[in-house]
């Protein structure tokens, strides 16, 4: 028995949230990248934190990379999203914080840290998307 065709009140939460993945992420990828532009268009909250701002963005990229793998028609459970969301934006913390390593913190901790937590979640993500297309 065949299951009917979409209709497009079916489709309409997949697209939203395929659509506000593509702006967090694109808003994400702004805040690392262009940290004083984020904020002179943005985020105009004195004072100004490079640091601050660039964890935002890393942030933002996680819970776009959520909504992404939860808007995607493929096989896909909430285990796969929350490991592979969680991992984008925890790698994309460990980057904001190598780019920023002179800005304070302790780089010497906090960047192995989030990338290798940031690379087990991935990793985690990849097993459970190779179970699910099983």
């Amino acid at each position: 028995m065949t299951s009917p065709a979409p209709t497009l009140l079916d489709r309409t939460p997949r697209f939203i949230a395929v659509v506000g993945a593509m702006l967090l992420i694109a808003f994400g990828l702004w805040a690392m990248i262009d940290p004083r532009s984020f904020f002179d268009s943005l985020a105009t909250f004195d004072p100004y934190n490079q640091h601050l701002i660039q964890d935002i963005g890393a942030f933002q990229i996680g819970l776009g990379a959520v909504l992404l793998m939860a808007g995607l028609p493929q096989p896909s459970d909430g285990l796969l999203t929350g490991l592979v969301g969680v991992g984008a934006g925890m790698a994309a913390h460990a980057v904001s914080h190598a780019v920023g390593h002179d800005l304070g913190g302790t780089p010497e901790i906090d960047i192995p840290v989030f990338a290798l937590l940031g690379g087990l979640l991935l990793v985690g993500g990849l097993v459970r998307w190779n179970q699910l297309q099983a």
